[in-house]
């Protein structure tokens, strides 16, 4: 079978966007401007500041609604709901296992090459004060057993107003199922709930088409508040982290994936290179959750699954946070000579695994779960976290691009679990054989795929292509 040249093949089909229109790029360079900005001129890259916040405080806007809408989705459009309760379960039982992996990397990257031997800092003597100091404040008077209690929210708006994504999630969960109980009399709240999303959606499209700026009001705010000079005092604690991270995606996660899912990670890293540099400029994944489940509806994975999948791991499945907790905890231990056990490490990292989802989508969420893990086991200082506090910019980059690989590997493992994942349509479009027009149709990429003289493939030709109008489509903008 003879193949033509690809780039008669690509516009055959859909014409391709110019390199610089496209999302990732613009992205990509906004960060390179952003860096170099807060190098040469730190007090004109500060006051860039209300750029980046802005964008992601209108992202956040949207959220609480996303999360809302899409659960209730993902939970009307299963037939059963013995369903729903089994995709849940094993969601969480996924997420539980990929954390204790997460923190055992953590725990044991930390305790191989032990960076805070010969600090030899005096907890008495640490003053904490400022931001670090409320955040501490915080963690001290929070119990591991908080986070089951704080999902229920006082009232049924409070949760969106606080920003609250567990709270939002359990609403959701609660709406959706009361919908299908209801049977008929719900089904004209189930449509508008659809076209509902569709809008936000809409609205989403309208904010991300200023990314790149906003990539580049928090980078360049990022270095040149807290400098270059910043990474050096720290640069080796730094460095173990981004490492044990590179090493658990690319060899957990990618193990998880090739195994269990029969795909490969390096072509998902690539699917997701717009999604992965916005997490990269903001410092936050939450920007990318709308891309990250629009993309895997795209690849062949089951709507309902997605949605109930992927918010929900934005709140229970952190892989990334586990990692910075297990390595910061020991370092603040080793810092400040507090001599720990391999049995008071395990019982660490048990309490690790409740306090880390208390603290899921607060601000400071990280050093309110590290406070509360350290006050809660009582043998390393809280007062340590200022040790760390000066970097954590530096790595909450890092813990983003983190947890939003975590997830989406977790909501393909899950989807295959179900048998919910169209396999040979994932293989076509993380290889480029299958890619989304401007209306998110399917659309083949090799002229072999659809043959000589014959119309392009559409999303009426493959299966799951794009959802019916009306049923809760994401919409696709380009």
């Amino acid at each position: 079978m003879t193949h033509a040249p690809k780039e008669a093949a690509g516009d055959a089909v859909v014409r391709k966007k110019p390199w610089y229109r496209q999302l990732y790029v613009q992205v990509l360079v906004a960060i390179v401007i952003g860096i170099v900005l807060g190098w040469r001129w730190p007090d004109l890259a500060t006051s860039m500041e209300p750029i980046g916040t802005t964008f992601i405080t209108a992202m956040k806007m949207l959220i609480g609604p996303i999360v809302f809408l899409t659960i209730i989705g993902g939970v009307t459009g299963v037939a059963d709901l013995k369903q729903v309760g089994r995709t849940g379960v094993k969601a969480l039982a996924y997420f539980q296992v990929g954390t204790i992996v997460a923190m055992m990397a953590g725990l044991v990257a930390i305790n191989l090459f032990r960076l805070g031997d010969g600090v030899h800092a005096d907890a008495s003597r640490i003053e904490v004060s400022g931001e670090a100091g409320s955040y501490v404040e915080t963690g001290e008077h929070q119990h591991w057993w908080e986070f089951l209690t704080h999902i229920v929210p006082d009232s049924v708006f409070g949760a969106f107003v606080e920003g609250d994504i567990l709270q939002v999630i359990f609403l959701a969960v609660i709406f959706g199922i009361a919908l299908r109980a209801v049977g008929q009399v719900g089904e004209p709240i189930i449509a508008g709930v659809n076209r509902l999303t569709e809008v936000v959606f809409k609205v989403l499209s309208f904010v991300m088409k200023v990314a790149p700026l906003g990539a580049f009001g928090a980078m360049a705010y990022a270095i040149g508040k807290f400098g270059l000079s910043t990474l050096t005092s720290l640069g080796s604690l730094i460095l173990l982290f981004y490492v044990t991270s590179l090493f658990f995606v690319l060899v957990v996660l990618g193990t998880v994936l090739a195994a269990c899912v029969r795909l490969n990670i390096f072509q998902l890293l690539r699917y997701f290179k717009e999604e992965l540099l916005l997490v990269l400029g903001t410092s936050t994944a939450e920007p990318a959750l709308p891309g990250l489940m629009r993309k895997l509806e795209f690849m062949g994975a089951e709507k309902s699954t997605v949605r109930l999948v992927v918010p929900t791991g934005y709140s229970f499945n952190l892989d990334g946070a586990a990692i910075y907790l297990s390595l910061a905890t020991l370092y603040i231990a080793q810092a400040t000579d507090t001599s720990l056990s391999v049995g008071q490490q395990l019982g660490l990292l048990a309490v690790m695994l409740l306090t880390s989802k208390g603290a899921a989508g607060v601000a400071g969420g990280g050093f309110i779960a590290l406070t509360a893990t350290l006050s809660t086991v009582g043998h390393v200082p809280a007062a340590g976290i200022m040790l760390v506090f000066g970097i954590d910019k530096f790595m909450s980059e890092c813990r983003a691009l983190v947890n939003f690989c975590g997830n989406a590997v977790a909501t393909l493992f899950v989807a295959r679990w179900e048998n919910g994942l169209d396999l040979e349509r994932a293989r076509r479009v993380l290889s480029g054989d299958l890619r989304e027009g401007r209306e998110g149709e399917a659309v083949a990429q090799d002229a072999a795929v659809q043959g000589a003289g014959k119309p392009a493939v559409t999303g009426a030709d493959v299966p799951a292509a794009r959802p019916a109008e009306g049923d809760g489509a994401v919409p696709v903008n380009r």
